[in-house]
């Protein structure tokens, strides 16, 4: 059977999928041809984005550990990708199985996958919906199932909104779900930053223009603004490989001649009240 007999419905083979992508650079293989196509040109114009994307997925593994110890309970995960162990449910309930989540992404074989993992995973649920539209995210009945806004809840947006062009009103997304978030609840999230390397950063823009993975890379007080009306939590917004690392540990991204080619920052917020 061909890769195209085997892509599930309403995918469309020759578009590429910020989520497959990302699944190729972590070593996954639910990712077409065309995705890894557009992996390996980011990794031709910078070799350590595949470091970069494990360093991210480890900053959300702490961030979901820190806000579970802080007494977070319920968790959204917008644009979430494809499955990967450990997941936030996982990480969430080694502190408390008393947790929630829901998944969120618009991509069918992000749905599909999650179907399939969270099938004996009560209080667990995966969602077809698009984190541009926060209301439709808001009216989908596992979301009021699962969630109650009336709680503190963790909102992640890791690797995310660098996806929304400015057009489509990014920091109003942000907006509609931090009013909706009760005191004591986190926002987390990952961004491109305009400090990257200005030929990868041109480069990039130029192979993903018009795509559905066209990137947005803003400066640091543009991605501070994502966190207006959180407290910034320590250590602030800072590259992804550095947020709260051990000091034991090893730089995921070995800095042998300066920072990585694509600059990724991190950081999470507390809803004060």
């Amino acid at each position: 059977m061909t890769e195209l007999e085997r892509v599930p419905p309403g995918v469309d083979p020759t578009v590429p999928s910020s989520a497959r992508v990302y699944d190729y650079l972590l070593g996954g293989k639910d990712n077409l041809a065309v995705d890894r196509a557009v992996a390996d040109k980011l990794l031709a114009l910078a070799p350590d984005t595949r470091l970069v994307a494990r360093a991210s997925r480890t900053f959300l593994i702490r961030a979901v550990h820190h806000m579970a110890q802080q007494g977070v309970r319920q968790f959204v995960d917008l644009g979430t990708g494809i499955p990967t162990s450990p997941s936030v449910h996982e990480v969430a309930r080694r502190t408390s199985p008393a947790c929630r989540v829901v998944y969120v992404d618009y991509d069918p074989v992000v749905r599909l996958h999650a179907e399939v993992l969270l099938a004996s995973a009560p209080g667990v649920a995966g969602i077809l919906a698009d984190a541009r539209d926060p209301d439709a995210i808001f009216a989908d009945p596992h979301i009021s199932g699962l969630i109650d806004f009336e709680q503190p809840v963790g909102v992640l947006m890791v690797g995310l909104l660098h996806f929304v062009l400015d057009g489509e009103d990014p920091h109003g997304i942000v907006k509609r779900f931090r009013e909706r978030m009760a005191p004591g609840s986190h926002l987390v999230l990952t961004h491109a930053m305009d400090e990257s390397h200005p030929e990868a950063k041109r480069q990039l823009s130029q192979a993903t223009a018009g795509s559905p993975i066209q990137s947005v890379f803003r400066t640091r007080e543009q991605v501070l603004g994502f966190f207006d009306g959180f407290e910034l939590i320590g250590p602030g917004l800072v590259p992804v490989q550095d947020w709260r690392m051990p000091e034991d540990e090893a730089p995921a991204v070995p800095l042998l001649d300066g920072p990585p080619h694509v600059l990724i920052d991190a950081g999470v917020g507390r809803l004060a009240g």
